[in-house]
Parts: C-alpha cells; sequence; structure tokens
C-alpha cells in the first residue's frame, strides 16, 4: 500500500518508504518508539532523521522517512522450522512486554483502561455482500475472477446465515492488551540464517488485545489456501507463552473474533470493485479458501491455538 526503493549511495544502502495510507503525526508517533526498541535489544531498524530532526519528511507528494538497509531473507511461515515459529513467537511476546514499557506517556501513551473493538453485526455484513454482488454483475464482460467473485459471494452469504448463532457477544474482548505492532506478516520480518534479523514496517502500531495480534500473525504467517498449518501454530504460540503469559480464554477469543472478522470482510473485493485496484486480487482467492477450511474446522483450529 506504501512505496519502497532501495538506495544504494556512498554513504552505503538505505530504505526509503513513502507512506499515504498513516496520517503523518501518527506515523512519527510509532517511529519514534522504535530506538526505545533497540536500546531493550529488538531487531529494529531506527530511521535516519531529517534535517529538521523529525523522522518524516514532509513533501506535497507524501511523507518519506529512510532507514538504515536491514540485510535478511523474507521466509513465507510455512518454510520456518518449528523451531523458528517458536522463537518467532518468543520474539513477539518481548516486542509486547518491551512495548508496555515504552507505554509511559512519553515514548507512547499510556494504555488505556478500557478496549473496545467493532464487531461486524450479520446485517451489516449481508449488506456489504450484497453491494459487492451488484457490482460484480455490473462488470460489462465478466472476467474468471468476476465469476469466482459472483460465487464467493452467494456462498458467503450461506456461511453468515449457517453460523449468525456464533456473532461475538459484544466489543469487549478478553485481555490483557496493549501496544502492538500491528502487521506481522513474512514481508515484515527479515531472517538471517536461524535468527530473526529485523521487524519492519511500524505504520500501524495501536493498542490491540494480545491475543489478536497472535492470532492474526498466526494466521498470516501458517494460513494458506490449504488451511492452517496447526503444528506450527501450536509451536509459535507455545513460543509466545513460554515468554509472556496469555490465557486460554484470552487466545480462544482472539481465534473466535477473527474467524468472524474474516467471515463477515470482503476488503480485497472493496479494493476492486470500488476502487479499481486489482493488487490483493490473489490474496482474496487465497483467503476464501482459508475461511471454508477453518469454518469447517473451527474446533480443531482453536485446540492449536490453546494447546501450548
Amino acid at each position: 500500500m506504501n512505496v519502497n526503493w532501495r538506495l544504494d549511495a556512498e554513504a552505503g544502502t538505505f530504505a526509503l518508504k513513502r507512506v499515504t495510507d498513516v496520517p503523518l503525526e501518527r506515523l512519527r508517533r510509532n517511529l519514534g518508539v522504535l530506538g526505545f526498541l533497540g536500546d531493550h535489544g529488538l531487531p529494529v531498524c531506527a530511521p535516519i532523521l531529517a534535517s529538521d530532526g523529525s523522522a518524516v519528511a514532509e513533501t506535497p507528494g507524501g511523507g518519506y522517512c529512510l532507514f538504515p538497509w536491514a540485510a535478511g531473507e523474507h521466509i513465507p511461515g510455512a518454510s520456518l522450522t518449528l523451531g523458528q515459529a517458536a522463537a518467532l513467537g518468543g520474539h513477539i511476546a518481548r516486542l509486547h512486554v518491551t512495548l508496555s514499557w515504552a507505554a509511559d506517556g512519553r515514548t507512547l501513551p499510556r494504555t488505556p483502561e478500557s478496549l473496545a473493538v467493532d464487531v461486524t453485526s450479520v446485517q451489516r455484513a449481508v449488506e456489504k455482500a450484497e453491494r459487492l454482488a451488484v457490482a460484480v454483475a455490473a462488470q460489462g464482460r465478466a472476467s474468471t475472477f468476476d465469476k469466482e467473485a459472483a460465487v464467493a459471494l452467494k456462498a458467503r452469504r450461506a456461511m453468515i446465515a449457517a453460523h449468525v448463532d456464533r456473532l461475538p457477544a459484544d466489543e469487549v474482548p478478553v485481555g490483557p492488551y496493549g501496544w502492538t505492532h500491528g502487521d506481522l506478516q513474512y514481508r515484515n520480518l527479515l531472517w538471517s540464517g536461524s535468527e530473526l534479523s529485523a521487524v519492519l514496517d511500524w505504520d500501524r502500531v495501536a493498542v490491540r488485545p494480545y491475543a489478536e495480534e497472535v492470532v492474526r500473525t498466526a494466521q498470516v504467517q501458517f494460513g494458506g489456501a490449504d488451511g492452517f498449518d496447526l503444528e506450527r501454530v501450536a509451536a509459535f504460540v507455545g513460543g509466545y507463552r513460554s515468554v509472556a503469559p496469555l490465557s486460554t480464554a484470552a487466545l480462544e477469543d482472539a481465534v473466535h473474533r477473527l474467524w468472524w472478522k474474516r467471515l463477515t470482510d470482503f476488503w480485497q473485493l472493496e479494493f476492486r470493485y470500488n476502487k479499481g485496484d486489482h493488487s490483493f486480487d490473489e490474496l482474496f482467492t487465497q483467503d476464501e479458501a482459508l475461511l471454508h477450511w477453518w469454518t469447517d474446522r473451527l474446533d480443531e483450529v482453536e485446540a492449536a491455538f490453546t494447546s501450548a
């Protein structure tokens, strides 16, 4: 969603990023935490400051931030060993703990005393699906993807109707919660050999339930068109819980809420049909297959997340 360049210069190699989808003041706040994390031994790259001392250089074309180039390899979650999956869980637990230390009112705002998360109602989900179905039908000459999307939307409406009794009871998630990274997918992680060498892309730092980030990270790392790699999910969650406590109730709640969010969310289709952006078509196809697999195995998936 943002644009990135590698810059090779006499002074060294750098990563330049233009940020377009996060308010720049929030971006400055988020980047300001990286020095704190680095001082506490977390594998992060602190930004290089602009001439005015800011981490973000603001121009008419947007906000830019510059980082030292971080060496390493992006490894898809399914290619991680069980040991690496467990180590990744431990790294994220340490990240959460260290971010809690940073919530001192200076580096980051203090964690609020209460938290509510959005829960999509059955009515709102069905209305979104119906609007998108109309948009798909309005395509002049339907592509293969358009035809698949029409079938998927019909199937999704049937799935929602079949599971109306599984709507989360309220908007209050099970804690604990605190500051989190927000997008720990494999393209934001660098590995050097068997070691995690850098956590990238800090645009989406926000307060969330810790279990939400654990479950979402497991989904994007170890979920695909063929379903979840439940062995790696269990290793990952076990690695997290070996470093920081996370109750079974919190994990069960987070798994349930994320499944419901995926069931009632159509963001990739909204990008295609509302914005004309086809960048996420392949991701929709993959996530749709995972959703069907997951829905058929709700208890099995929950058990993998809570077994450690």
